[in-house]
């Protein structure tokens, strides 16, 4: 049973949603927040798998409130909500450790799958969504001047493919086709990546990547 905590200041919405969890088999609502601070508590209660987050809140919103959770309740995962599919601050949210980001325009069974793909693990982080997030990225005036590829000396120059391929925004079933190997070839690989470059999961994998040079924007 997936124990799904909401957080959003939107009373509505978080009643539809709170209505959807409860109604489906293999998920239970485990409590409610309306600000970041409420959040944080119900991730430190320790009876939330996946928080779903709404980024923009009062009193401290999604963005202060993953790095919180991420500080004090690392195995909880962070579903961000936007109002739009790429929102101002969703980089900063995956740098700060929330797992994949669902626009709230989102079908029901979007957002189911959604926290059944972060609870699992993985990120939900779709190739366009990624080279749409990179964009902001790119963008943004307090990214690193110059990439720092001497944090990857750890890695393995199969890591090294690997984590390139996951900076592309590829699946563990896209890069075992790729690279002809089994998924769980491919997953023991992402998971020590992740060791050395004390990721939190495979979202900081993604800024990884592009904060080390290791993966670059295509012009234009």
């Amino acid at each position: 049973m997936i124990r799904v905590g909401l957080a959003d200041d939107q009373p509505l919405l978080l009643a539809s949603f709170a209505t959807l969890i409860a109604s489906t088999e293999d998920m239970v609502v485990s409590g409610t927040a309306r600000d970041g601070f409420g959040a944080i508590d119900l991730a430190r209660a320790g009876e939330t798998d996946v928080l779903l987050m709404d980024i923009r809140m009062p009193a401290l919103d999604g963005l202060g409130a993953t790095r919180q959770i991420t500080a004090d309740a690392p195995a909880v995962r962070v579903l961000i909500l936007t109002t739009f599919e790429i929102d101002e601050y969703v980089f900063e949210a995956l740098r700060a450790g929330a797992s994949g980001f669902l626009g709230k325009s989102a079908e029901p069974q979007e957002l189911l799958h959604a926290v059944r793909v972060v609870h699992r693990g993985d990120a939900l982080l779709t190739p366009a969504a990624t080279r749409s997030l990179i964009a902001r990225y790119l963008a943004h005036p307090e990214r690193p001047a110059t990439p720092s590829p001497e944090r990857l000396a750890a890695l393995t120059d199969r890591e090294r493919e690997i984590l390139t391929l996951v900076g592309a925004g590829l699946s563990n079933e896209d890069i075992a086709r790729h690279l002809v190997v089994s998924p769980h070839t491919v997953k023991t690989h992402v998971n020590r990546t992740m060791t050395k470059l004390g990721a939190h999961d495979r979202a900081q994998l993604v800024v990884a990547a592009y904060e080390t040079g290791l993966v670059t924007p295509p012009r234009g």
